[in-house]
């Protein structure tokens, strides 16, 4: 269900590779959340950097709404980068593995195979 890799890049670099790699798999970075961040500005200490980035592929995107709209709930993807005991990792949610618990749809069953495709491209290119 769960896609990672160890990188050898550190955490700055893994995410830059990040940003970098995305958009040459015809996606693109709705939004970078900076888990860190927004728990210290909460209030509560936390001192392993996480990001996430929110990714889409308008295309693939509009399909799996038109067949089922209610999947809303799971998109966009996300790419997370974190540290962990020293290493710097990245990793997925497998689209595969969530839409086979939500949806039995064959046609959505090859768009999810060809976006997890390209998620883990792009892990693989940028770690």
């Amino acid at each position: 269900m769960k896609y990672i890799v160890e990188s050898g890049k550190s955490f700055e670099d893994a995410l830059n590779s990040l940003n970098e790699t995305v958009p040459k798999h015809k996606f693109g970075i709705l939004h970078e959340h900076n888990i860190k961040a927004t728990l210290n500005g909460k209030g509560v200490p936390f001192e392993k950097e996480v990001r996430v980035l929110e990714v889409c592929n308008p295309q693939k995107a509009s399909a799996v709404l038109n067949a089922d709209m209610a999947l809303n709930m799971v998109l966009p993807c996300r790419i997370s980068v974190w540290e962990d005991a020293g290493q710097v990792k990245l990793g997925t949610i497998l689209p595969t593995a969530l839409l086979a618990s939500l949806n039995d749809s064959p046609e959505l069953r090859a768009a999810a195979e060809e976006v997890e495709q390209a998620l883990i491209a792009i892990i693989d290119e940028a770690k």
